[in-house]
């Protein structure tokens, strides 16, 4: 298949958002999320956003830096927010959003965010293409510019710290 014949597919149709209410097996000893629970879900929705925007099976490649900025307490809720936000030949690149909300009060605050890259496999494991990003509205794009932007800063963020 030639650049030409590449198949096409919407920002939107990668949308996804999953909830957890956090509970006891999933929290510290000072009833906070553990942050290894937190990149699990994580990994899952944007896992999910990928395939839902490949039609096929996508594993995980790498994760960019994650900072937790609040805690998540037991009996919050968890909301996990995911969607394409660029692609590669047979990579897919996922912007992943972590959020607390009180239940009682509906109160929400962010938790983390990051990066996430998946390569799309066939049924042998082979990495396979995958479609190209389409945007056809102006939040399609203006959610995938954030993102770039996001990710260009946070990468560059880093490099400063290393030298």
């Amino acid at each position: 298949m030639t650049a030409d014949e590449r198949q096409t597919a919407r920002l939107s149709k990668s949308h996804t958002e999953m909830t957890e209410l956090l509970m006891p097996d999933d929290t510290n000893f000072f009833g906070r999320a553990l942050g290894g629970a937190v990149l699990h879900w994580m990994d899952i929705c944007g896992a999910i956003a990928s395939m839902r925007f490949a039609n096929r099976q996508c594993v995980t490649a790498s994760m960019d830096h994650v900072d937790f900025i609040s805690p998540i307490e037991l009996g919050e809720v968890v909301v996990v927010q995911a969607y394409v936000f660029d692609t590669g030949r047979t990579s897919v690149d996922v912007k992943v959003d972590v959020m607390a909300e009180e239940p009682r009060t509906g109160e929400s605050r962010d938790t983390t965010s990051s990066f996430l890259t998946f390569v799309a496999v066939d049924e042998d494991g082979t990495p396979t293409e995958v479609p190209e990003l389409v945007c056809e509205s102006d939040a399609e794009r203006e959610h995938r510019d954030i993102a770039r932007n996001q990710r260009q800063q946070q990468l560059e963020t880093l490099l400063d710290r290393m030298e």
